[in-house]
């Protein structure tokens, strides 16, 4: 069992930068791919970025491409969303997910542990 729990949302403006936080208290943190998804109101889970269990791979969203970075500390068991220029469009509740593979993985049905999310607001 791994245990997420995700920090950093708020209440931000539209441009503005915000920084995800995700702690993953546990031995085995470095086994897992990481990810991120959100869920935006009246609207599916939708993937945002992923990282690799050693950091050396990532994969993004195709719309987020070029104002994310998804990066983590295995020593820390942290994995970060940087997400900058931020839109409206982009208010959602967002995830932090782990599955058992090596490589970063874009669909949810890949992701077995996931955190109560953090919600972010992004106003016009």
């Amino acid at each position: 069992q791994v245990r997420l729990v995700e920090s950093g949302g708020g209440l931000v403006q539209a441009g503005d930068s915000l920084r995800l936080s995700c702690t993953a208290p546990g031995r085995t943190f470095s086994y897992y791919s990481m990810g991120w998804f959100r869920v935006a109101p009246g609207k599916e889970r939708e993937f945002v970025a992923a990282i690799s269990a050693g950091g050396n791979n990532t994969l993004y969203a195709d719309p987020m491409n070029g104002r994310l970075t998804i990066s983590r500390d295995n020593a820390r068991k942290m994995v970060y969303l940087q997400m900058n220029d931020l839109k409206p469009e982009e208010t959602a509740t967002y995830y932090c997910a782990a599955n058992t593979a090596r490589m970063p993985l874009g669909s949810y049905r890949y992701y077995s542990f996931w955190g109560q999310g953090t919600q972010v607001t992004v106003s016009s």
